[in-house]
This record gives structure tokens, C-alpha cells and sequence, in this order.
């Protein structure tokens, strides 16, 4: 059994997560057909957690009591080693918590707990936040999986579609400079249905900062679909790489990127959670694998 690598099998599905990031590095049907982007040269990643924010903070820094620490983009957990509590052959458990190093960036006491349980129909993921210092815990979290665009190969991207759950009518934010912009744009989306093409993301991420919905399917005229869910997230970013890439991410968020005119504590930000001490925040969402009708 690999220290750095585990894979999980149900009814011929299989996924592989890395140590490195707790990151899911592959996901495959039955049939072997890969639905994971392999982080290729345009973009280096699979499917990161973003912990503690996401997105950007302006200036890349955090205020906390009248110091600033370092942040970058999307935290620092998608880039530091998890532990392994529990790997079985269908589910594993990790999980990082502070120290050194992540007190000189984000100076609060953590336990980040990532759970990944496999059934022949699905991927079930949940992070657990736990707060087990003396103070109030400020926390963003978000998954950020990309899937092969197009899921089966050979086919046209406009092909596919995200198909929502629910109607989806509010405006959408994008970003400038990876800031939230101040004012909300009109939504790329009819009904429940968003076309997707390579200019939807021209001018980065689409935003959906109050969903209706809490389930996506991302649907083509050929091969598997799939199915997005999640519980206790309460944003949606939609990326792929503005210029054309071969991937699409759906990523259920808790928290954004800050404003551009917000340079204050970062308790105070928009979007961020405030877990108590010794209090946790649970989150989950679900990757499901739909046959070709």
C-alpha cells in the first residue's frame, strides 16, 4: 500500500487520492474511460481543496488583530501533506491540522478532516472543519474538481450543457484580478440550462453567489453524464481556464474571494464561516456517474 496514493473501488468505479492535498487524482468509469483532468501543462491540478479561503484576499494578505499574514490564492492546504487515519478498499479518511508553518500564515487552530466513500454509483466526499483552540475559528472551504472537457473524447464542447436542479435566475459576479467585482451581472443562464463554450469564461469564473439549486448535471449529446451535489456549501464557481482548456470545473464553495474594496479583518469578510472553539462545520458534496442513455 502507497504512502503517497490510494485507490478506491465500487462496482468497477474507481478513484485515486493523493496524500499530497488529500486531492482526488483520478476518477474512472466501469469501462476504464478517465473523467478527471490529469493536470496537464495548462493547468497543473486535478481537484484541490481551497482551505482556508477562496479565491483571493486583496493584497494576497490577512488581517487578524492588527497583524498581517501571507495568503495566497485558494489557501495553503491544497499544497501540504495529509495525514491517513482510515484506507479501506471503498472509503479513506485524512486530515491536516496546524502548526508551525500554517500558524505563520493563518495564525488559528484547525482540524481539517476529508472523507472520501465510494458506491458503484457514486463519489461521497465530506470535510469536517473542527475548531479546537480558544478563539473564534474565520474559514473558508471549497472543492475545486475539474473534469475532462469533453468528458468523452472526440465530441464538441458545445455539446455540453450544465442542466440545474432548480431555475436559476439571479445575477452572477466575476471577478477582476481575482476581486470580487462590485456590481452583479446578468446571468449567462436560461431556466435551468447553461450552454457551455470556451468565451463563457473570457472573463474568469462564473459565480453563482445565491443558488437555488444544490445539484448540477453536466450532460453531452454522447457518452456519460454527471451529477454534482453538495450540502452546506453555499456558493457555485463554474472556470475553465479563460483562452480554451480541455477541463471544466464545478466547484461548490463556502466563501468567495473578497471584494475588491475589502481590505479589512478577516472575520469580518463576506461569505467567511465562523466555527466556535471546540465547534466543527460539516460539508458534502457528491460526484455521481450516470450511463450513457
Amino acid at each position: 500500500m502507497s504512502d503517497d496514493l490510494h485507490t478506491i473501488s465500487a462496482g468497477g468505479i474507481t478513484a485515486a487520492i493523493k496524500a499530497s492535498g488529500a486531492e482526488l487524482c483520478s476518477l474512472k468509469t466501469a469501462d476504464g474511460l478517465e473523467l478527471l483532468w490529469q493536470a496537464g501543462p495548462v493547468w497543473p491540478r486535478h481537484a484541490p481543496w481551497l482551505f482556508p479561503i477562496v479565491g483571493r484576499l486583496k493584497d494576497d494578505h490577512l488581517h487578524h488583530r492588527g497583524r498581517t499574514y501571507p495568503m495566497t490564492q485558494h489557501g495553503f492546504a491544497r499544497d501540504l501533506r495529509f495525514t491517513w487515519l482510515e484506507r479501506s478498499a471503498e472509503a479513506c479518511v485524512l486530515r491536516l491540522t496546524d502548526d508551525d508553518t500554517t500558524r505563520a500564515r493563518y495564525p488559528f487552530a484547525f482540524r481539517l478532516t476529508l472523507t472520501y466513500q465510494i458506491t458503484p454509483e457514486a463519489l461521497n466526499m465530506e470535510v469536517e472543519i473542527a475548531n479546537p483552540g480558544t478563539e473564534m475559528l474565520p474559514a473558508s472551504f471549497g472543492a475545486h474538481p475539474a473534469f475532462n472537457w469533453p468528458l468523452l473524447p472526440g465530441q464538441p464542447k458545445e455539446s455540453y450543457r450544465l442542466i440545474f436542479a432548480e431555475p436559476e435566475p439571479a445575477p452572477i459576479r466575476r471577478l477582476s484580478g481575482g476581486l470580487l467585482r462590485e456590481r452583479p451581472e446578468p446571468s449567462p443562464i436560461e431556466g435551468r440550462v447553461l450552454a457551455l463554450n470556451e468565451r463563457l469564461f473570457d472573463e474568469d469564473a462564473v459565480i453563482l453567489d445565491l443558488p437555488a439549486s444544490r445539484a448540477v448535471r453536466l450532460v453531452g449529446s454522447k457518452g456519460p453524464a454527471l451529477g454534482i451535489a453538495w450540502d452546506h456549501f453555499r456558493q457555485l464557481g463554474i472556470w475553465s481556464k479563460p483562452g480554451g482548456a480541455p477541463f471544466l470545473c464545478i466547484e461548490p464553495w463556502r466563501g468567495f474571494a473578497s471584494p475588491l474594496d475589502f481590505d479589512a479583518e478577516f472575520a469580518a469578510k463576506p461569505g467567511v464561516m465562523l466555527i466556535s472553539p471546540e465547534a466543527s462545520e460539516s460539508l458534502r458534496c457528491r460526484i455521481g456517474i450516470e450511463k450513457p442513455e
